[in-house]
């Protein structure tokens, strides 16, 4: 159910109702990833290559696809390329993505070095919500510590973040509250410092569920 989570989340499978996903008091369950991402509820699914980014294009060209659906990287309908090499050069930088230049294309990066990359250009455009799943698969310890400092840095700045993820350990140290996907139905939100180990396997099997409460974004 993880990656239909994410769908629903991102937009990209629209909710039966528009009643069923809120942020900030408005409802936007019937709308799709680009009007979501205008709201500043930005979405990186766990796929990198063909999903995240088109490998084939430039980091430039991958970075306008995600902020330009903010307005960010045009004028009157034209592409700022200036602005769009200087926004992915800025990702570059701030989080050490090792490649030639901004122009080098996705598919010439390493896993670790392409997620750093595509992280940073969401984190960067600060959204208000911020959807990650498996944020550090496939990537090495060094690009994941990198990974969890910007996201810890971003919730600091006000920004919700919702991660998605089977590595438990994850949860635990980024986040300050788990929900369980099992038999198709998502528990309630329960506070991690309050939660065990034995509490969590009992949701994962399915055990205690109740329908979850409304917790704003």
């Amino acid at each position: 159910g993880q990656t239909e989570l994410m769908e629903a989340l991102s937009g990209e499978i629209p909710a039966g109702s528009p009643k069923n996903i809120l942020l900030d008091g408005i409802e936007i369950g019937h709308e799709g990833p680009m009007a979501r991402r205008k709201r500043g509820c930005c979405a990186l699914p766990e796929e990198r290559n063909g999903h995240g980014a088109v490998g084939g294009m430039t980091l430039s060209e991958n970075g306008f696809l995600s902020a330009n659906m903010r307005g960010a990287l045009q004028r009157l309908g034209l592409i700022n390329r200036k602005r769009t090499r200087a926004f992915a050069a800025g990702v570059i930088e701030r989080f050490d993505v090792r490649t030639t230049g901004p122009e080098a294309e996705a598919r010439s990066l390493s896993g670790g070095n392409l997620q750093k990359f595509l992280i940073g250009r969401e984190v960067v455009q600060q959204p208000s919500v911020l959807i990650l799943s498996q944020p550090t698969w496939g990537v090495d310890a060094g690009a994941a510590a990198a990974i969890y400092e910007a996201l810890v840095a971003l919730a600091k700045g006000g920004t919700a973040i919702v991660i998605i993820s089977q590595d438990l350990d994850e949860i635990l140290m980024l986040c300050d509250r788990i929900a369980v996907i099992a038999a198709g139905r998502i528990s309630p939100p329960v506070k991690v410092m309050d939660a065990t180990i034995e509490q969590i396997g009992l949701l994962m099997g399915g055990s205690r569920h109740q329908e979850p409460e409304h917790v704003p974004a």
